[in-house]
């Protein structure tokens, strides 16, 4: 390395920069990058550098950098070989560190070794501190429970002796020689205290009892705890009913908390509804459907239900009042759903099943609201929205709606109102004619049925208002049926189609006269306005929707309006058959301008006068509009049909005139020429020919004289 010398300094160019400066392209900091890759950078530089001037510029990179790394080298040459010389005196000096560090070391494991024995002795102490605390506990637990259950056995046992039990105490007797009532609701009302006493030590034994489970001495106390229950449910009872049957505000109360205690609710609401509901419910209601009166319609409810809540408001008020009390910790008790409605539930299967049966849909409808609003009447004495709730998530409540089956009795409605509308379309078509005591201008059954149909699915007699969606469904469904068969008639009288594959709906367009078009086009814009935004029928759906949000309600309306559209769009259907029909009978009396021709080719004379076929060509339209039917159209609808009519006739008049003057010439033409070619060979003049009118001439004259009487009645007519 001795022989290593510096290496020159790069040669500088006229500017201050080396000579071999690098150029543009070659960036050598891009070898320092931590994602380097040779071949993405030579593939980046070859498609503008050759390979060549880039191995160059390579080589002299490299050359660079080995002669900077010789500089390096020499520069600290000299430090380097005298390393040897300054680290002499280095392993003695580790050597003296490394001995305080050692003993430091074996005292630190030796402190570590007694902490943790110390802390595995502290471990085990407090082991057994908690072991002797759960013991105690344990030990307190059983204690508290056999102290319990003697309390309750005592204060069980003192319920006899207590002026307490009305059957064993002898009530004081005033001086008129009568019970004295003020005693006994004292009776009533001690034994009700200690009864909700004895009930709030049972629930502090039921605790105890669940935090020392399957324990043996549990067990054996299991019998003394069963007989307490026993005593303490059985003296509840008849206290409770004691106090139901005098109307003990305070003795009911003290009950009912000490049956919150116990958490035996279902016992008390068990109670009120065998001893006060259901003797009732029994009087209004017949439990044997025999029994029911003669004569008179035994599945009814609405008089049941009036005295049903005459009775609520009278004998089971005052309870629930008590239950709902502020701050009273009875809200846990629902009377309206476990006891009333439960025993009204049951009274009604038992004594008027035919009450739930949707086979008589107007008897079970009526019997469906007046329950509806029985409901009501009971969720009036709910507190609050969370009471109102609770209830109808109750069994009892759920049962009850569970009872009526509006889905069967929908479907009958459905049947009953779509088969009658289908029934009616199918029959013979028979206008009825107006009636002055419509309520609605409809001249046809098939039209009247539908809006009958309509205002059927929203009376308060059928609809159902947890239902009205399907009912809406059934509404559009009859507009549409209604639509399909007009719309099948009026396609089938257009092809004039009478094979037996024709729809059996359009049978009856086949054979009806014009007149009776009057009748479908005047009861297609009836029903079109009472199914519009301003008509009768919306705001009949209105009406029976009031409850619902705008939003429904626009929803609604919007169904029903889409639905007539495609009513609206057979109204050009309608007239164009009526233009249909009087058009085909006048092109039976436009056959017979053909006859032109050959009475013009038989005679020299000139037309003097229309032909008589004329007279008939608008004689079917001037038929038409004198009709008595014709005031049912609409002006509009009658300028209409008779300018559609006008040009029918007269495009095909055209076409017939056309079709007999082109003939006529091309004939005459051709008797021309014969006539020309004869002439030519017998060396006559053709001067004497020229000068006749020609029959051509005669037949467009006559048609001239029929066209100009034909199209003269069309002014007032179509004016």
């Amino acid at each position: 390395m001795a022989d290593l010398v510096m290496a020159p300094p790069p040669a500088m160019d006229l500017f201050g920069e080396p000579i071999e400066a690098h150029p543009p392209w070659f960036k050598p900091d891009a070898f320092l990058r931590a994602g380097f890759d040779a071949d993405a950078y030579v593939a980046e530089l070859r498609s503008y550098v050759p390979l060549d001037s880039l191995a160059a510029e390579l080589r002299a990179h490299l050359a660079a950098l080995r002669a900077e790394l010789v500089g390096l080298i020499n520069r600290d040459y000299a430090d380097f070989v005298g390393l040897s010389a300054h680290l002499k005196g280095v392993d003695a000096a580790a050597a003296r560190m490394r001995a305080p560090l050692a003993d430091l070391r074996d005292k630190v494991a030796a402190f570590r070794a007694g902490a943790s024995a110390a802390l595995a002795a502290l471990r085990e102490g407090l082991q057994q501190r908690a072991a002797a605390t759960a013991a105690r506990e344990l030990l307190e637990l059983l204690l508290d429970t056999s102290h319990v259950v003697s309390k309750v056995e005592k204060l069980i046992k003192e319920l006899p002796t207590a002026p307490s039990d009305s059957s064993n105490a002898e009530i004081p007797i005033n001086d008129t020689g009568t019970p004295n009532g003020k005693a006994g609701t004292g009776v009533r009302e001690t034994q009700s205290i200690l009864l909700e006493r004895i009930a709030s030590e049972m629930n502090r034994l039921k605790f105890y009892i669940s935090h020392a489970e399957n324990l043996p001495f549990i067990e054996n106390m299991e019998k003394r705890i069963q007989g307490a229950t026993k005593l303490l449910d059985g003296s509840l009872e008849r206290c409770f009913v004691d106090g139901l049957e005098h109307r003990d505000a305070k003795v009911i109360y003290n009950c009912l908390r000490a049956y919150a205690a116990i958490d035996n609710t279902s016992s008390a609401e068990e109670l009120f509804r065998t001893t006060v509901v259901s003797p009732l419910i029994q009087k209004i209601v017949p439990q044997n459907y025999a029994r029911a009166v003669a004569g008179a319609s035994s599945d009814e409810l609405e008089e049941d239900y009036q005295q049903i809540k005459a009775c609520v408001e009278k004998d089971c008020k005052f309870i629930l009042e008590i239950s709902s009390s502020e701050n009273s910790g009875l809200h846990v008790f629902d009377f309206l759903g476990n006891s009333i409605l439960k025993e009204v539930l049951s009274a009604i299967q038992k004594g008027k099943p035919g009450a739930f049966s949707p086979g008589k849909p107007k008897e079970f409808l009526r019997n469906y609201k007046v329950s509806l609003g029985f409901l009501d009447f009971l969720e009036g004495y709910c507190f609050s929205k969370s009471a109102v709730t609770k209830l109808r998530y109750e069994p009892a409540y759920t049962d009850f709606m569970r009872q009526w089956n509006v889905g069967v009795y929908f479907s009958l409605r459905f049947q009953e109102i779509a088969g009658g509308l289908d029934s009616t379309l199918t029959n013979t078509f028979s206008p009825t004619g107006l009636n002055e005591a419509q309520q609605k201008p409809l001249l046809l059954k098939q039209s009247i049925k539908l809006l009958e149909s309509l205002d059927s699915c929203w009376s308060d007699e059928v609809l159902v208002f947890s239902h009205c969606d399907k009912f809406l469904r059934l509404s559009l469904q009859l507009i549409s049926r209604y639509t399909t068969w007009l719309s099948c008639g009026l396609s089938a009288r257009k092809a004039s189609d009478r094979s037996p594959n024709s729809p059996a709906d359009a049978e009856w367009a086949l054979s009806i006269p014009i007149e009776d078009f009057i009748y479908i086009m005047h009861d297609v814009h009836a029903v079109i306005g009472e199914l519009s935004e301003s008509g009768s029928f919306i705001g009949h759906v209105n009406q029976s929707l009031g409850s619902c949000p705008i939003e429904v309600f626009n929803l609604v309306k919007g169904s029903i309006l889409q639905a007539a559209e495609p009513l609206k769009e057979l109204l050009p259907a309608i007239m164009d058959v009526m233009i249909g029909i009087i058009v085909k009978k006048s092109n039976e009396d436009l056959k017979h301008l053909k006859g032109i021709t050959a009475t013009y080719r038989m005679t020299s004379k000139l037309p003097v006068r229309h032909s008589p076929y004329v007279s008939g060509i608008l004689h079917p339209l001037k038929v038409f509009l004198e009709g008595d039917r014709m005031h049912y159209l609409s002006e509009d609808d009658k300028t209409k049909l008779c300018r559609g009519s006008a040009n029918k006739i007269t495009a095909t008049y055209y076409d017939l005139v056309s079709e007999v003057v082109t003939v006529a010439r091309k004939t005459e033409s051709s008797l021309q020429r014969l006539r020309q070619g004869a002439q030519r060979r017998v060396g006559a003049s053709t001067d004497a020919s020229d000068s006749i009118i020609s029959d051509t001439d005669k037949i467009c004259m006559q048609l001239f004289l029929d066209i100009q009487v034909c199209c003269l009645p069309l002014l007032p007519l179509c004016s």
